[in-house]
């Protein structure tokens, strides 16, 4: 069998692996690096930007530890950048070596259908190359959308890629969204100095997660003294000689050094022959799939951000996995009912399931189980009593629905909810499991004894 997959972002590299761990013999077409958005322009280097702001919030409380410092801390622009890049490097460097370990071939240039089984490749030395192969996986991903209103210059007007190049810290910024990327962005910014801003045009921050978990993080913001406004639109942007101007939809004008755009994404799917495989596409210009990942072209597997779908590289990760599997001829079907997801904001979040609005929306029955960070002994240990876990259930209390978790290490602690839900264990299973003592993961455990009603560490209700 030969493949070839257009991208080598977290989809398509571990779906080229997949495959060739399976006998494939695999072609990966890259035009930027091996690793994609997640890697490069992302998930690994905003979480190393999150490393050093969580590093130097730490040092400027030491005192609260009984730790003294003398002398200046302060962030250095230059070494966090270079840290970040070189966490980069080493991540590109694994994945280039699984590749040789593996046997897949990369192929450093951008690929263009030009028949049933035939690319074109227009390498980076200039030449071309034409590669013929009986299975097919697109895996190019997204970029940041251009929006006309935001006349993106990397200098005054940011989009997230931009944000990630800390060149200085900016006196002040406003970012546009509150989403996962701008609560991340915000914090991150905040965290080094910087007077943050955000304007969001939904009614509140993070309106994918479960409004509990929105208030709670809105809380946490104001406690930085993070600006928020919510429900407004952004109407003008004007460049300055110090800065940006922008104009709101209530009447308001905001001024700031630098203007961050967190929202919209753009599927890279033009420009790669797809007419020519008659693989169709939808409005937005995303790859309408099954969930066996194919296309309508049944040669042409498409994962991963560009099929429109959920926007997380794990996600695109699993697609990559089902698709290898049904291309090597095991079946395989993605379940999207259990998901987990991590916000990387301070206090982070962690969510699996479904949140409490989307429950009243379909008129679903359901009880509610909370414990509070500043209850854990190990929290208070740590400094971290910020936080929530939330146990949704039916009704009967057996069947978990959804656990949603703010608050230190909480994207690492809802793993464990996942394989509970993924597994078909009940709300009793949760709560009747051991946790050790004294650790974080305790409040989840105590969650759950309170859908039951009889949390341990809960006064009496």
């Amino acid at each position: 069998m030969k493949l070839a997959i257009l991208g080598a972002g977290p989809g398509g590299y571990v779906a080229a692996l997949k495959a060739a761990q399976m006998g494939a013999d695999v072609t990966v077409i890259e035009g930027k690096e091996v690793g994609g958005t997640c890697l490069n322009e992302g998930c690994i280097p905003t979480k190393t930007l999150i490393a050093s702001a969580e590093a130097y919030s730490k040092a400027k409380h030491l005192g609260d530890f009984g730790i003294d410092v003398t002398g200046e801390i302060k962030p250095n622009p230059s070494k966090i950048l270079a840290r970040k890049n070189d966490v980069i490097s080493t991540q590109v460097k694994g994945i280039r070596g699984l590749f040789k370990s593996w046997g897949v071939k990369l192929k450093e240039g951008r690929g263009e259908f030009i028949s049933e089984k035939e690319i074109r490749i227009s390498l980076k030395d200039g030449s071309e190359e034409t590669l013929t192969a009986d299975k097919f996986i697109v895996a190019t991903g997204s970029r940041p959308a251009e929006i006309p209103i935001f006349p993106f210059d990397g200098k005054r007007i940011l989009n997230s890629t931009d944000a990630l190049e800390i060149s200085s810290i900016p006196a002040s910024m406003i970012i546009v969204g509150a989403g996962v990327m701008g609560c991340e962005f915000a914090c991150i910014y905040q965290e080094f100095g910087t007077e943050v801003t955000m304007v969001e045009l939904m009614p509140r921050a993070l309106t994918t997660e479960d409004p509990e978990i929105s208030q709670t993080i809105e809380r946490e913001l104001k406690k930085k003294k993070i600006k928020l406004f919510t429900g407004v639109k952004v109407e003008k942007v004007s460049v300055e000689a110090n800065g940006v101007k922008v104009s709101l939809s209530n009447g308001k004008e905001l001024s700031a050094e630098k203007l961050l755009v967190t929202i919209g994404r753009a599927f890279n799917s033009q420009g790669m022959g797809l007419d020519k495989v008659s693989v169709e596409t939808g409005k937005r210009g995303e790859i309408k799939v099954n969930r066996y990942m194919e296309t309508s072209n049944p040669d042409v597997y498409a994962i991963g951000d560009v099929t429109g779908g959920m926007l997380l590289a794990h996600t695109a990760s699993k697609e990559g996995i089902a698709a290898a599997n049904n291309i090597m001829g095991h079946t395989e079907e993605m379940d999207y009912t259990v998901v987990p997801g991590g916000i990387f904001t301070h206090p982070e979040i962690g969510s699996v399931g479904l949140r409490e609005h989307q429950l009243e929306e379909r008129g679903v029955k359901y009880r509610v189980g909370r414990f509070q960070y500043r209850a854990l002994g190990k929290a208070h240990a740590m400094g971290e009593i910020s936080g929530l876990f939330k146990v949704i259930s039916d009704e009967d209390a057996k069947r978990i629905l959804g656990v949603h978790i703010i608050g230190q290490n909480a994207s690492d602690i809802v793993h464990e909810a996942a394989v509970a839900m993924k597994n078909g264990l009940t709300v009793q299973d949760l709560a009747e499991t051991i946790h050790a003592h004294p650790t974080l993961s305790e409040g989840l455990m105590e969650a759950a004894e309170d859908v039951l009603g009889h949390a341990i560490h809960m006064p009496k209700k």
